[in-house]
């Protein structure tokens, strides 16, 4: 069976008109003969959207009881034994009520396209999952109902439904989006311009990134390999060398003058794997690179100029960015260079050629001289002096031996000369064999001169070819020196990579591994202290520095102290104590330090976002909390005054009975007001980590009854099950008394009629376990851990049974008196609540149930 389409209109805000754009292409669909049906809309009483409904087929909802009320949910099933062509369903991230097949109804769509039905659906920004967090940093409301981005990146069509932000709001104001009497607040706080403006850019960016995926997906599926200038995108080659920073700020300013564009760092490594570019300076260009918003990448290649334009075409590439030449006038005449070479066969891609401090210089890193050590190149000098004139007494003893043959054995002389001591030894060699062969063989005999042209030709041919042989040996000898030294510095760093990833502490980690490789007594990382000079004498001052981190023995608390020292940036410098390391292995010692920085930024980022979870955790209570209030310290405020300004005020006389009843509302709106008010300390205690507990011995059975007086009559429909030998608890018996009177109170709530709750409480290993127990609709137990959060009401559609703080309450005050509270499943149906609380006496005990008490 064909999978059905998925078509989503996208808007930034309610009231866009996106559910009224899905309905008139249900229409247009109709019209051309196709079998629609409406599986759910909501007009939420808007009367062109209700308009809008017309003649289509709505398909009956499903109605579903939930803690006592009714609600209306799509019908699946029905949809599905309908088997329509297509079918609007509104609203993709709405939540269902609990008891329906599928918690959300995108998932419900899923079943739908599964079936081969196709789905018109919409949905506003703020709900899809990775946009949750900045949509409730820039409107101060938090996103419950989201959808994750994936379920709307596979809709085969998303459309915007835009709309500018004053457009919006004087639809707002005609009251065509809410209420009269919503209007003005929702136009003063989420409505606002600026929010309308940021929510519209969300929405637009979001969209072109699908865009652009459905662009390069096309690309890919119908080979395209020309660069479609649909979006900038600029391309910056870095070369390991220090012109990088020059090339990627150069490039990011590129970047900058086409807003939106995207900014590339590539890197062509070399595919036979030898070292060709600084790893310390591809380190911090990529660390620079991410710093400007753009990323950075690496390639491998033999053709450098075919690999980076292979790149930039792959990446759809409007610009490529390439420093100039670094290497010499006469390099440049032999050999056109990767520049020149990536220009000529760029085609559309524009190619910006950028001058800079190094052009022109050459590409030595160093001074590399020979490949070979001094003990080799000394024996190949040895090997000359001695080998040659001993070759030249054997050759002249036979005298029948011709021209040819004494320079090919002179030849093989020369070669072994250069497999022993390399290029300027077997020179060396040459040039005196050649001399030699001039003097003792070459007629004349003993002279320096030859008369026979093919003579001369000879000796001139064994010159070239033995310096060639030369050469090629000792640039043999230099590549596999790299090579190895290559292979080496890889393995060392995945070595560190691989220690900095599996370590808690990723500096502490890669400082380990630089002293092991090293073998060094110790490594440390200092940081500049502020306010002190950058002058030369800072170097030796102890004071101006401060240790960052340092492993081993004792550290050095300034670069001059130190055997080497390896600046990192002008207020960040590695030092390492022990030995002086060889010029060589600088390169992978500034690699370690360019590291260590990025490792210790990490680990600041890291502190200070653990810093400011509890700061965004208080923020989310006093934004959750300064919504909640809003109405429930309000109502019972206004009943109470309700009540007593009608008793003061004189004007109507009341009989016994009314002033009776009046004064009964007033003092149950201020024990309301009351309990809220309490909770609301407690918990602000518990955040802040002062609430007093004063613990010792007592029995549950003398607080359960306590706890049950606060309910009045339907404190006394409770049952109890309370052993008569139940050891006593150690507890503050007035936090122990809101506990079960924050859970007692839930489970009233909750508990079906002729169906009141049950406390019941037995001991079990040391503890007393209390149970209370109700038979209501229940909670998921996806949903067990966030009733326990603060300002949760869950199931509740208003704000009449108070803020959500009882059960977050409660679990609080429980372990502040070293217990627990957990949910556990009624059987039959329903929600038990277990505390859990240490016994006075130690000794482990178990006691029996006793007989059910009917009431108390």
């Amino acid at each position: 069976m064909t999978r059905g389409q998925l078509r989503i209109y996208l808007g930034a805000a309610p009231g866009v008109g996106k559910t009224y754009a899905a309905l008139e292409e249900a229409h247009r669909r109709r019209e051309r003969g196709t079998d629609v049906v409406v599986g759910f809309v909501e007009t939420h009483g808007r009367k062109h959207t209700l308009h809008m409904l017309g003649e289509l087929e709505l398909v009956p909802r499903r109605t579903i009881g939930y803690r006592g009320a009714t609600f209306t949910e799509m019908d699946v099933d029905a949809i599905l034994a309908r088997r329509p062509e297509v079918v609007l369903v509104d609203e993709l991230a709405h939540t269902n009520v609990p008891g329906c097949r599928n918690a959300k109804r995108w998932q419900d769509i899923n079943e739908l396209l599964d079936a081969g039905i196709h789905v018109l659906s919409t949905l506003n920004i703020q709900h899809l999952e990775s946009l949750n967090d900045v949509v409730q940093t820039i409107t101060g409301v938090p996103q419950r109902e989201t959808v994750p981005d994936e379920v709307v990146r596979r809709a085969e069509q998303v459309e915007l439904i835009d709309m500018t932000p004053e457009a919006l709001r004087r639809r707002m104001a005609h009251g065509n989006v809410y209420r009269p009497e919503k209007i003005d607040a929702a136009l003063g706080n989420y409505f606002r311009v600026g929010n309308l403006t940021a929510l519209r850019e969300l929405a637009l960016l979001w969209l072109a990134d699908k865009v652009d995926e459905q662009l390069d997906r096309y690309r890919t599926e119908h080979r395209i390999d020309t660069t479609w200038e649909a979006r900038e995108r600029v391309v910056v080659a870095l070369t390991g060398g220090p012109e990088g920073e020059t090339m990627i700020r150069r490039a990011a300013r590129i970047a900058d003058r086409a807003r939106g564009a995207d900014l590339l760092a590539v890197h062509v490594a070399r595919s036979d794997g030898l070292a060709g570019a600084d790893p310390a300076l591809l380190a911090k260009q990529r660390i620079l690179v991410e710093s400007m918003g753009g990323t950075y990448h690496q390639v491998v290649g033999g053709d450098v100029p075919r690999a980076l334009l292979d790149f930039a075409r792959g990446v759809n590439a409007t610009q490529l960015v390439l420093g100039a030449s670094r290497r010499g006038r006469f390099a440049q005449i032999l050999s056109r260079g990767v520049g020149v070479t990536t220009t000529a066969e760029s085609g559309s891609i524009d190619v910006h050629l950028v001058t800079h401090a190094e052009a022109g210089r050459g590409r030595t890193v160093g001074g590399e001289g020979s490949a070979l050590s001094v003990s080799r190149r000394l024996a190949g000098y040895a090997l000359t002096l001695l080998g040659l004139p001993l070759l030249t007494v054997a050759l002249y003893q036979f005298e029948d031996l011709n021209l040819g043959t004494d320079i090919l054995l002179y030849l093989a002389a020369v070669v072994a000369i250069a497999l022993v001591g390399g290029m300027w030894p077997a020179i060396v060699a040459a040039l005196g064999a050649s001399a030699l062969l001039n003097y003792f063989f070459t007629p004349p005999i003993r002279q320096w001169t030859i008369t026979d042209r093919e003579n001369l030709l000879a000796l001139g041919v064994f010159l070239v070819v033995a310096i060639a042989v030369s050469a090629t040996v000792d640039a043999a000898a230099r590549r596999s020196r790299e090579a190895a030294q290559a292979g080496a510095e890889a393995q060392t760093l995945a070595t560190v990579a691989g220690s900095v990833l599996r370590g808690d502490r990723p500096l502490t980690a890669l400082l380990q591994r630089l002293q092991e490789t090293f073998g060094l007594a110790s490594v440390t990382l200092l940081e500049a202290r502020e306010g002190v000079g950058r002058g030369p004498e800072r170097r030796h001052d102890p004071a101006a520095w401060r240790v960052v981190a340092t492993v081993g023995g004792k550290p050095s608390f300034a670069p001059g102290e130190a055997d080497t020292d390896v600046p990192v940036s002008d207020d960040l410098t590695l030092v390492l104590r022990g030995k002086a390391l060889a010029a060589a292995d600088r390169r992978i010692l500034e690699a370690f330090a360019s590291q260590a920085a990025l490792a210790l930024q990490h680990e600041r980022l890291a502190e200070q976002a653990a810093a400011a979870v509890p700061l965004a955790e208080a923020d989310r209570m006093r934004t959750a909390l300064l919504a909640a209030v809003s109405h429930d310290l309000r109502t019972p405020l206004a009943s109470a005054k309700a009540a007593v300004d009608s008793l003061a005020g004189g004007q109507v006389d009341f009989d016994e009975q009314d002033r009776a009843e009046l004064l009964a509302t007033a003092a149950e709106s201020l024990d309301r007001l009351h309990r809220l008010v309490e909770n609301l300390l407690d918990m602000s205690r518990l955040q802040a980590g002062v609430l007093g507990v004063s613990p010792r011995p007592m029995g549950v059975e003398d607080v359960v009854p306590h706890a049950l007086d606060e309910f009045g009559d339907a404190g006394r429909g409770v049952r109890m099950r309370i052993p008569a030998d139940l050891p006593a608890v150690t507890a503050d018996p007035g936090l122990l008394e809101r506990v079960l009177v924050n859970v007692i109170g839930n489970a009233l709530r909750h508990s079906p009629s002729g169906h009141p709750p049950l406390v019941k409480a037995s001991a079990h290993g040391g503890r007393v376990e209390l149970r209370i127990v109700d038979h209501g609709p229940g909670i998921p137990e996806a949903d067990w851990e966030r009733v326990f959060l603060p300002f949760q009401r869950l199931g509740d559609r208003s704000n009449d049974t108070g803020v959500g703080l009882g059960l977050a309450l409660a679990r609080g005050l429980s372990e502040a008196m070293d217990g627990t509270l957990i949910p556990e499943v009624t059987p039959g149906g329903g929600l038990t609540m277990v505390l859990s609380l240490p016994t006075a006496d130690p000794t482990p005990a178990t006691t029996a149930h006793e007989p059910e008490q009917a009431t108390r």
